[in-house]
């Protein structure tokens, strides 16, 4: 897998000067759309086997994990510089879309002609990106966009070679985690856990490994646009492309569980919000606002299992996160807002 992820990021890099654009466009794109390949393709399949619950909760739970888990181990591993188009055009389209998604299902049911506006959606925004990412559009031009002219001309063998590279990473990432998560399945069920337990922690955490080495890893090279844009650009192709394509192809749409519209949904949109203070405080993700997140996401799961098992701790944990923990980090994000509007 991290031969995958190498293979990505140094082919995606490349194709970005090359192209002579900026690596985040790379980064909400190309890689975006590869490493959110086994979402799309899990939540396809569930939605034609007519197992909408699941396709809806493959969704919700990576977009979930793609911000705070995954975000969160990049920027502990190496702070994250963010670019000022994620901050004030991609992190709201993903706000936005997420809110979307809640509104169409308030009535329990995403049907194919809300599959439909959902795809529509994703073509215009892949549209507006690619438009808006060329140097004339306004990003700084490259070393490489001088050349693109010559490189178009003559290398054809340096393109064929590049996008052999995208793609022997992208098929390592999504091999390596079917790997781990058929083995962690079964070191799981060896020890005991139930298949349940083991869906909400090991599986969704499995499934996003592409996302996670790719992004871990590229803010390691100091691509950090490539690992943040990965994120961004993987919930906005999870809820438009994904979502929308199983909207679809389902015979009767998607029916979304009450208990989706009363927690999953709006925690996923409460996750997109807490990205725009943190972003916007300085253009970067420091690593304790990366623990931060991965404090959440610890929270978020702990939270599942203990409301699956029924757990007599639930009642207690809940009353703990809604009048403590959530409310003294709201308070935080906001002192860091205002202190950063008083800076400039």
């Amino acid at each position: 897998m991290a031969a995958g992820a190498e293979a990505l990021v140094r082919g995606a890099s490349r194709l970005a000067t090359l192209l002579g654009v900026h690596p985040l466009v790379v980064g909400l794109t190309v890689v975006a759309w590869g490493t959110g390949s086994p979402e799309l393709a899990v939540t396809v399949k569930a939605s034609v086997a007519a197992q909408t619950d699941i396709a809806v909760g493959n969704v919700i739970g990576s977009n979930i994990c793609n911000v705070l888990l995954i975000l969160g181990i990049s920027a502990v591993v190496s702070p994250l510089v963010v670019s000022r188009q994620l901050v004030l055009r991609d992190v709201p389209v993903m706000i936005g879309v997420s809110a979307l998604v809640l509104l169409l299902a308030l009535d329990g049911m995403l049907s194919r002609v809300d599959g439909l506006f959902l795809v529509a959606l994703f073509a215009g925004y892949t549209a507006l990106t690619l438009r808006k990412s060329f140097p004339s559009a306004g990003f700084t031009k490259t070393r490489g966009a001088a050349k693109l002219t010559s490189s178009a001309r003559t290398g054809g063998l340096q393109w064929i070679v590049l996008v052999a590279l995208i793609l022997v990473g992208l098929g390592l990432l999504v091999l390596g985690s079917r790997w781990l998560v058929d083995g962690a399945v079964a070191i799981a069920k060896a020890l005991g856990m139930s298949e349940l337990i083991i869906g909400l922690t090991v599986v969704a955490i499995g499934t996003s490994m592409p996302e996670i080495a790719t992004s871990v890893l590229a803010g390691i090279r100091g691509k950090s646009d490539i690992a943040v844009g990965n994120a961004v650009g993987s919930n906005i192709f999870n809820l438009l492309a994904a979502l929308g394509i199983a909207s679809v192809v389902s015979a009767e749409g998607i029916r979304i569980p009450p208990a989706t519209l009363e927690f999953d949904l709006p925690v996923m949109i409460v996750v997109a919000l807490a990205c725009m203070p943190i972003f916007f405080t300085g253009h970067r993700v420091a690593r304790w606002e990366g623990a931060l997140f991965l404090f959440y996401y610890v929270c978020f799961t702990t939270f599942l299992v203990l409301d699956v098992v029924g757990h007599e701790a639930l009642p207690t944990y809940r009353s703990a996160m809604l009048t403590f923990v959530l409310p003294v980090t709201g308070v935080m994000l906001v002192t860091l807002v205002v202190r950063a509007a008083r800076g400039k």
